[in-house]
């Protein structure tokens, strides 16, 4: 799942797991699997707005604490767990329930920026992501990039972004937090052309068999949705900075 489609010249011609003739074009199977990432970021919105509008938040913090957070945090580890273990013995309804699933526990932890920030930097943000979002899946597919060699790099980009951000959360410096942000854009933007390279070279891996080829659909548009939120965050996060200033 992690080879890029095109390391094998001949491989856009062959099946190299199953032999019978793909069920839909690559067209539509792209097509489906941005739709249904914008599905899971849809769902996540709305349920943000609504538990933020709804005050819901609020209520259940003076009872729960900080776990009202944690919780869905925890809940959503497992789930991404369970789909990336569990995904070939899941049925495509199952994997799509699970997909659907995290998107509501995203909405609910990131009901918390519908608080901080000001409906205008959430709009700005947004349109800055998307932006970066749209022009680097379309960048990858008009030319077919070739990322294979740039997985280790982003790996180890995305531990030591990790590492940046632990540390600016216990030193508290600003100058930390702001490059977190910067490097986090960076990184995810990497990170989404490779993954959409991934849908296509998923495609004429799996195209044979349509089972797993659903499957591996939800499981490209849970990774350009985490591409998609992570950019969000850290924009999100600097429009927010330059706003108090």
């Amino acid at each position: 799942m992690n080879e890029t489609y095109n390391r094998d010249p001949g491989l856009q011609n062959t099946y190299s797991q199953f032999d019978a003739a793909p069920s839909l074009s690559l067209n539509t199977y792209i097509g489906r699997t941005f739709l249904w990432m914008g599905l899971g970021l849809a769902l996540t919105f709305v349920t943000a707005f609504m538990v933020a509008s709804s005050g819901l938040l609020y209520r259940m913090a003076g009872t729960m604490g900080s776990a009202v957070l944690i919780v869905p945090a925890v809940v959503q580890l497992v789930v991404v767990i369970v789909m990336g273990v569990r995904l070939n013995k899941m049925s495509v309804t199952g994997a799509r329930l699970c997909f659907l699933l995290y998107a509501v526990l995203t909405g609910f932890t990131f009901s918390v920026y519908f608080v901080a920030y000001d409906v205008t930097i959430l709009i700005y943000a947004f349109a800055a992501t998307a932006l970066f979002f749209a022009g680097m899946a379309a960048v990858t597919l008009i030319f077919r990039l070739d990322l294979s060699s740039m997985r280790n790099f982003l790996f180890g980009g995305l531990i030591f972004l990790l590492l940046t951000g632990v540390a600016g959360l216990i030193f508290r410096i600003e100058a930390l937090q702001i490059f977190e942000c910067w490097l986090g854009i960076a990184i995810f933007i990497g990170y989404t052309a490779y993954d959409t390279q991934m849908i296509v070279r998923n495609y004429y891996v799996y195209a044979g068999n349509q089972e797993i080829l659903e499957k591996a659909s939800i499981f490209s548009a849970l990774q350009l949705y985490l591409d998609f939120i992570n950019l969000l965050i850290r924009i999100l996060r600097i429009f927010g900075g330059r706003s108090k200033d």
